[in-house]
């Protein structure tokens, strides 16, 4: 087992005994005390499960889970909550938590948990003909395109596009590379084509087009999709 779990705990004695029932269980840990020590973390590593405390000072675990949602990271997030705060729960399923623990908590269900998880992942990284990306979810199969369960209707060539933008998230593309993707390497048309075609996806999924959030302008060499 060389999955990697980043423990995001602020009280020492609680991030020891998960990073111990972790290591004894084959995981590869690493620990972060705060919110913004654990965004940095993530970053440098890429776990494969967040082990996220909810009460964190200054950034809290509920703006730790949001901010790596709103990146599209799709690790595995287990947020650890207080006894009896429902509403807790309920928050941090609902900003993209895949599951929760109340303190205090049995190790070998934490373990089990993860492990469940896990192979939940593992299961929907067999199948990518849906990707999903904050309030946007794009069907390869249908060839549809929905924001916030509501389709929006896209031309072919718009859907080609914005479907490899969505398969690249947070990744620098020229146009060159954009036109070859989503028009064929055979396509000899004007290469302005792909800024056309950026604008109106842009009306479509933006709130403000001339501000976008989605798809963003990368100067000097083409666009990237994500926040």
């Amino acid at each position: 087992m060389n999955e990697k779990v980043l423990v995001v705990e602020d009280e020492k004695h609680i991030r020891d005994f998960i990073t111990l029932n972790l290591s004894l269980s084959k995981f590869k840990v690493m620990e972060a005390s705060s919110g913004e020590d654990g965004l940095i973390k993530y970053e440098a590593e890429k776990p494969d499960v967040v082990i996220l405390d909810i009460m964190l000072p200054n950034i809290d675990g509920y703006e730790v889970c949001k901010r790596l949602r709103e990146k599209g990271y799709d690790c595995c997030i287990i947020m650890l909550t207080a006894k009896g705060q429902d509403m807790d729960k309920i928050t941090g399923l609902d900003i993209g938590a895949d599951d929760y623990m109340v303190k205090p908590f049995n190790p070998m269900e934490l373990i089990s948990r993860i492990n469940a998880n896990l192979r939940k992942i593992k299961r929907n990284d067999i199948n990518l003909d849906i990707l999903i990306y904050d309030q946007l979810k794009l069907d390869k199969i249908s060839k549809k395109i929905y924001r916030n369960e509501l389709e929006i209707e896209f031309t072919f060539r718009e859907f080609c596009l914005i479907e490899v933008l969505m398969g690249n998230i947070n990744k620098a593309l020229s146009r060159e590379k954009l036109l070859d993707l989503a028009w064929g390497e055979d396509f000899f048309g004007e290469i302005k084509t792909v800024d056309v075609h950026v604008r109106r996806i842009r009306e479509k999924i933006e709130d403000n087009p001339s501000k976008p959030v989605y798809i963003k302008t990368v100067w000097g060499v083409g666009y990237r999709f994500g926040k």
